[in-house]
């Protein structure tokens, strides 16, 4: 990088007088040396550097920096001269650097910009990995955990953590809030401090000890308006009542989503080693790698494996830096974009070459004269470099301004409350990449201009210029090339863009196995302490139930462990007389409910019976969703089949299967799904989601429907309310998001495109004026005018076209990674892209055409 960037400086030198780079240009190399291996960062760097620039131009002697400053008002003269190519050149490049600058703050927010913690390079999630089921991962054993952290060598310390629910009630309306249960170690892990009190320790984990808990100063405030008194405050949740021992400042969020923080307080002694639902993160010891970590922890994991051959399930364990473990799902889709965007810019480049050559042909005689009277080459590409310069950074402020005002919209995109960290604001470095890619731009359609005059013979040039305006063969041949180069980066982008939206239509249109409108989900707690046991809680949920099917408008009502695509928990399962090893065995998606769940989602019955009300004193039986027959009992009668829960080592009891059900997404939207369990309700489950289907609108219900829940007790918490149909689009955000990103700039990518065919059929007719006026005089009718006109324009998109299409089924296959059910090579997307733009390419000809067929004969023949 450094050598490059060194290489481009020498070659931005070399139009200045020697003098100047004897003088200035070692200086200029050592400031670039010293302060690269302090920042580097490439756009810090250059904002470093244009000020060095600046600082030494304006300490030089006079003349040198009256030479710069010539340069400059020149081009503004020149700028001012022909303002309306200036301003849609301009406009042009704000909406190719606005684009990439708002991509790029998008990667910036997602990718870049450092995590809100000290050292975050040194920050690692050890996780455990699954080789079989790619639902399964990111998670690590809590005994796994305990072993791992006493025998690695690797880690300053590790800490394990899970989200949870925490309740309060006995002070005023009962709330529940996401919390996280977190081992003593995850704080000192982030280099934080508490804004009041402590943390936890040691003996704060252990099961027997006292409850607390830390709050977040959001809910400090909330809740407590910022009691100084909170420390030694007990907040009673229906259940247990935890002691406040800290608070935490207002910028900490581990996880992102938390308010309050709890002491795990697990025994060992009861725990398995085969549930996995913690999560790590860990520090590594200065100078030790992500490789290094992972190759000791992979080890650690066999050697577990080896003493507890039970509990081998065939599991890797990995570290993996603490940025790709939160955002790492996103990388190949940003990078995607950022190749799309990148494409946009290149076609904004194209456009505004193309007008600074129709510029740069009608000053053919003003280059003769200052090349007769004593301007070099080097003089004249010096000031078509200035003029590009400032149109270079007059787009580029425009840009930057429209980046700030589409990052509102961009947000506007995403459903989800995003991780706090995730700030896609233009900052610092977003500023300097923004200068960055504008000055890059400028010398890229700054040059070409040159290239147009002095590509070949100087003087047959201006002698071409001399001799009617014509523009020469290499500015013509250079301009096609252009505008064909912007037809196959359209062509390109609009073909990505039809892949993304039939992936996206196709997620959007499968069959889920439910019906999701009018469906409504209301995340409900009650205090456990005053329903301990199954007839206590069951009563409670039945009157639930009853009282909220009586409202007006709603259809049936069911009460579940897990909302689909929102809530899941993955077990694993034996066959009765089918015993297989632990690493062999097979995920399946849990789910605990009350009768008329398969009603209210509108989940056929297929064989046998629903839940009913008796299945509450009959725990153990099952229904098995279609998929789950399939895999196990593919040619039997699964009625009256027998299955439990856990490894064998468990010894669960055996649950017997009373109904088939058909197949229903509830774990993931894309992919393959795993089979569903469904078990009757059990009182152990406090809290749950209550599923409402209406004949209208859920959404119109909510209150009312509220007030009816905790009006049957006031300690119950309602929380987290969706409309099914909003969970289903929550999960599909990401693909909605870059879809709709995709589209846009392949709908600017095919505008742009437009633009610039049409500029060069508009200046190809004003420039065979003269040529078209004798054909007309000879007899040649308006359509074999127009059939030239069109056949020239057609010729061009046309060859664009196929370079476009042979580009296009390369690089569509990076967005393999971002299709559903869509191949790369879609057929389908490869004829509708080609389509529109030869429509769009008609389209741009039709005004050129219409004005040839207007030329006078008599007129065009006095036009020289």
């Amino acid at each position: 990088m450094e050598a490059e960037f060194l290489r481009l400086y020498r070659g931005f030198l070399w139009l200045y007088p020697a003098e100047f780079r004897a003088e200035y240009g070692r200086e200029l190399c050592l400031v670039f040396k010293d302060r690269w291996r302090e920042e580097r960062s490439l756009p810090r760097l250059l904002m470093v550097w244009f000020h060095a620039i600046s600082g030494i131009l304006t300490e030089a002697p006079r003349e040198h920096y009256q030479m710069v400053m010539q340069d400059l008002r020149y081009a503004l003269r020149i700028m001012r001269k022909d303002a309306l190519v200036t301003a849609s050149a301009i406009v042009i490049l704000a909406l190719g650097v606005g684009s990439t600058t708002l991509v790029f703050s998008l990667a910036n927010g997602l990718l870049i910009r450092p995590l809100p913690y000290p050292e975050p390079d040194r920050l690692v999630a050890v996780a455990e990995y699954s080789p079989t089921d790619s639902a399964e991962g990111r998670t690590i054993n809590f005994l796994n955990y305990l072993d791992v952290r006493a025998r690695a060598r690797s880690f300053e310390d590790i800490g394990v953590y899970y989200g949870d629910d925490f309740a309060i009630r006995g002070e005023g309306d009962a709330e529940r809030i996401y919390a996280a249960d977190v081992t003593d170690g995850v704080f000192r892990i982030l280099h934080v401090s508490p804004l009041l009190g402590r943390f936890f320790t040691r003996e704060d984990d252990l099961p027997t000890a006292p409850k607390v808990v830390v709050l977040g100063e959001e809910l400090w405030q909330r809740r407590y308006a910022r009691d100084p008194k909170i420390l030694g405050r007990v907040i009673d949740t229906g259940g247990d009542r935890y002691t406040v021992v800290g608070v935490m400042p207002a910028d900490f969020h581990f996880p992102d989503r938390a308010e309050a923080w709890l002491p795990i307080q697990m025994d060992p002694a009861k725990a398995a080693r085969t549930d996995y639902f913690m999560r790590s993160v860990a520090r590594l010891k200065p100078g030790v790698s992500v490789a290094q970590a992972t190759s000791e922890a992979h080890a650690l994991l066999e050697q577990i494996h080896r003493e507890n051959p039970a509990a081998n399930n065939g599991w890797y364990a990995q570290a993996v830096p603490i940025r790709d473990y939160v955002a790492g799902r996103y990388r190949t889709a940003v990078i995607t974009l950022l190749a799309a965007v990148g494409l946009l810019l290149l076609i904004a480049c194209a456009n505004v070459s193309n007008l600074l050559l129709v510029k740069a042909s009608a000053r053919v005689r003003e280059m003769a004269l200052r090349t007769a009277l004593g301007a070099t080459r080097r003089r004249i590409v010096r000031q078509l470099l200035s003029e590009g310069i400032l149109l270079g950074l007059a787009g580029g402020a425009l840009g930057v301004g429209l980046a700030y005002l589409g990052i509102p919209a961009l947000l506007a995109l995403i459903p989800v409350d995003l991780p706090r960290w995730m700030n896609f604001s233009v900052d610092q470095r977003v500023l300097g990449f923004a200068l960055a890619v504008s000055l890059l731009t400028s010398l890229v359609f700054g040059i070409t201009p040159a290239f147009g005059l002095f590509g070949g013979n100087l003087t047959d040039t201006l002698k071409d210029g001399g001799r009617g305006g014509s523009a020469g063969v290499r500015q013509k041949l250079l301009r096609n090339g252009l505008v064909m180069g912007e037809v196959a980066l359209s062509v390109t982008l609009l073909t990505g863009a039809g892949l993304m939206v039939r992936s996206f239509l196709t997620l959007r249109t499968q069959n889920l196995g439910y019906r999701s409108e009018n469906v409504l989900a209301l995340d409900i707690g009650y205090p456990q302490q005053r329903y301990p046991d199954g007839p206590r809680s069951r009563a409670l949920l039945q009157q639930l139930t009853t009282e909220v099917s009586s409202l007006p408008g709603v259809k049936s009502t069911a009460f579940t462990s897990g909302v689909p695509l929102n809530d899941g928990w993955g077990r694993i399962y034996t066959i009765e007389g089918r015993p297989v090893p632990l690493k062999d065995m097979r995920f399946i998606n849990h789910v605990v409910t009350t009768p008329g769940y398969f009603q209210t989602l509108g989940i056929p019955l297929l064989k046998g019976r629903d839940f009913i009300a008796a299945d509450y004193d009959a725990p153990h039986i099952v229904i098995v969703s279609q998929s789950f027959v399939k895999r196990n009992w593919p040619q039997e009668n699964p009625i009256g089949k027998r299955l439990r829960f856990g490894p064998p080592a468990k010894n669960e009891p055996w649950h017997t299967v009373v109904g088939v059900v058909a197949d229903s997404r509830h774990g993931q939207l894309k992919g393959e799904d795993r089979p569903n369990v469904y078990l009757p309700f059990s009182p152990e489950f406090s809290l749950g989601s209550l599923l409402v289907r209406t004949s209208a609108d859920p959404l119109q219900l909510v209150k009312t429907i509220r007030d009816r829940v905790v009006g049957a007790d006031h300690d119950i918490d309602v929380s987290h309310v969706f409309s099914l149909e909003q969970i289903v689009d929550r999960v599909a955000w990401q693909d909605r998001f870059f879809t709709v990103l995709f589209g846009a700039f392949a709908v600017l990518a095919l505008v742009l495109a437009a633009v610039g065919l049409y500029a060069t059929l508009s200046y190809t007719v004003s420039l065979h004026t003269h040529e078209i006026g004798i054909r007309m005089a000879l007899g040649a009718s308006a359509s074999r005018v127009r059939g030239m006109v069109i056949r020239q324009g057609l010729a061009l998109a046309g060859t664009g076209l196929l370079i476009g299409i042979l580009a296009a089924s390369a690089l569509t296959r990076l967005l393999k990674a971002q299709l559903y059910e869509v191949s790369p090579m879609d057929p389908v997307s490869y004829f509708i892209a080609p389509v529109i733009l030869m429509l769009v390419a008609l389209m741009a000809a039709s005004e050129p055409t219409r004005r040839a067929t207007r030329v006078d004969p008599i007129i065009a023949l006095r036009h020289e």
